[in-house]
Parts: C-alpha cells; structure tokens; sequence
C-alpha cells in the first residue's frame, strides 16, 4: 500500500500545479485584446463603406453610359437607312444618266 501512495500524490501534486499555473485571463486583458479587434473591425468598416459608395457610383455611371451607347446605336441606325436610301436614289441617277443618250 506504501507504493500506491506516492504515485497518487505526485499525480495529484502535478494537476494542483498546472492548474495553480495556468490561470484564466483577466477581465482587463480580455478587454484590452477585444478593444483591438473592435478598432480593426471599425476600420475595416469604414474601408467597406467607402468602396461601396465608390462601386455604387461606378455602377451609376455604368449605367448612363449603356443607356447614352444605346441612343448612339440607334441614331446610327437611323442615319444608315438615311445614307442607304440616298446611295439608292444615286444610283438610279446614274443609270438614268446612261440610258439617255447623248447629243
């Protein structure tokens, strides 16, 4: 029975010491580490608002300027059928200027 003894109270002296030496963190430690955290998190925060509104502004103007190609697209088309009908009308000059003869 003596050599059961030590054994229990050597394991029983390590666990009281461990525990004795690991301690828990202090409310204070713990406060200072989240302060930290926060003032990143705030920072990062205000970094995100900023590219959302410089986003939403390029977003925007993307928008115009789609709109604005679309008018461009549509006038070209219309000056297009113009310049088509204008060749045409050319065209049936110069082959009325060559039916006619000369002189």
């Amino acid at each position: 029975m003596r050599s059961v003894l030590p054994k229990y109270s050597a394991v029983v002296m390590i666990l009281i010491g461990s525990t004795a030496l690991g301690g828990c963190a202090t409310k204070g430690f713990v406060r200072e580490q989240i302060a930290t955290v926060n003032s990143r998190i705030d920072g990062m925060d205000g970094r995100l608002r900023k590219v959302e509104g410089t986003s939403g502004q390029a977003l925007t103007q993307a928008q115009a300027a789609a709109g604005q190609a679309q008018q461009n697209a549509q006038r070209i088309d219309q000056i297009n059928g113009r310049v088509d009908g204008l060749d045409q009308q050319m065209q049936q000059q110069l082959q009325r200027q060559q039916r006619k003869p000369r002189g």
